[in-house]
């Protein structure tokens, strides 16, 4: 038998919770003429009965009485006229509060063109925060809560930060083929800003609404290249040369200290320079100025010609040179590197 409620009402301060069906059992509840309704600031209570909202209650303390609740006494008149002075409802209580400082960040790279730069992509990674509260009471519990008797942050917040990262990444493209990678990586607000406006209508769709979206951080994938190859993002040819990249890097780091010769080489940037040059012919097969074999490596080369060699600038190499990860023999001003001193480095 359903337990008769005079008094309906739910203390709990809802820190996680959205939604709270009162009685939080299974059970039905009956209520009455002469019920008390308590509704506690940051709360509204919806009553429900065969899938339909009956009336919504802000904060207070409410009587249920034909006189001062004339809708929900109305949609129950059937019950009332014939009688009856008790009737079966569902009481939902919904937090109306915000929401605030909820986080997102990318799972993965977010492939952006890139026109101008490099092959004309880069990867972006980025983190932030967002806020939400309940919007219409009846939409949410209609469209999403159901018949669950605790409806949480948790078991919506998944199905928020997908809705919120599609956006940034239509956004991302679209702004991507206006303006080069780093300017994009400047506009943080103006990016936050416009992806809140483009999910307000798929949040008001829940009876939500998005108070605030923002980009704490936007900056270039520090994905190595193996882990890019793994996500079919690589051929084989610009593999190996970011894995050549990835090892200049490692040298780089070692203890002597030194300049990194590829310093951020696994950013979108970079990735997308080195990738321009391994397909657009930059690895094609060509006779050496001294004769080496065609495709070959000279004997001994300039700091310019391992550059040439390497795909990197010539500055790099420098770099390399002057922190001993790279052998090279001076003479006069100039440097030579010969070809054991630079597949020894290249194995790291």
């Amino acid at each position: 038998m359903a337990d008769i409620f005079d008094v309906i009402d739910y203390p709990n301060e809802m820190e996680n919770e959205i939604v709270h069906r009162f009685p939080d059992n299974t059970r039905e509840g009956q209520y009455k003429l002469g019920s008390n309704v308590i509704v506690r600031d940051g709360q509204k209570a919806v009553f429900f009965r065969d899938g339909l909202a009956l009336d919504v209650f802000g904060p207070g303390r409410h009587v249920i009485a034909t006189a001062n609740v004339p809708l929900l006494t109305q949609k129950l008149q059937d019950i009332f006229t014939s009688g009856k002075t008790v009737f079966p409802a569902e009481v939902y209580f919904v937090s109306m509060k915000e929401f605030a400082n909820r986080k997102w960040g990318t799972p993965q790279p977010i492939l952006v063109r890139n026109p101008g730069m490099g092959l004309g992509v880069a990867l972006l990674q980025g983190y932030g925060s967002y806020g939400f509260e309940v919007k219409d009471p009846q939409q949410l519990i209609l469209q999403v809560v159901g018949k669950k008797t605790s409806f949480t942050i948790d078991a919506i917040e998944e199905r928020l930060r997908i809705a919120l990262l599609s956006k940034l990444q239509d956004t991302l493209n679209e702004w991507g083929a206006k303006m080069a990678v780093p300017e994009l990586m400047a506009k943080t607000i103006e990016l936050g800003t416009y992806i809140q406006s483009l999910a307000e209508e798929e949040f008001n769709a829940l009876g939500l609404t998005l108070k605030r979206f923002i980009i704490g951080n936007l900056k270039p994938s520090e994905k190595s290249a193996q882990e890019l190859r793994d996500m079919g993002m690589l051929d084989m040819a610009t593999y190996t040369q970011l894995q050549a990249a990835d090892s200049m890097r490692d040298a780089a780091n070692n203890p002597s200290g030194g300049a990194g010769l590829t310093a951020g080489i696994g950013a979108g940037i970079g990735i997308g320079n080195l990738m321009q040059q391994a397909t657009s012919g930059a690895m094609q097969p060509k006779t050496a100025t001294n004769g080496a074999p065609s495709g070959g490596m000279p004997d001994v080369m300039t700091p310019s010609e391992a550059a040439a060699v390497l795909k990197v600038s010539e500055e790099d190499v420098m770099a390399a040179i002057n922190d001993k990860s790279l052998k090279a023999k001076k003479l006069g001003n100039a440097y030579r590197i010969s070809k054991e001193s630079l597949e020894e480095f290249l194995k790291g």
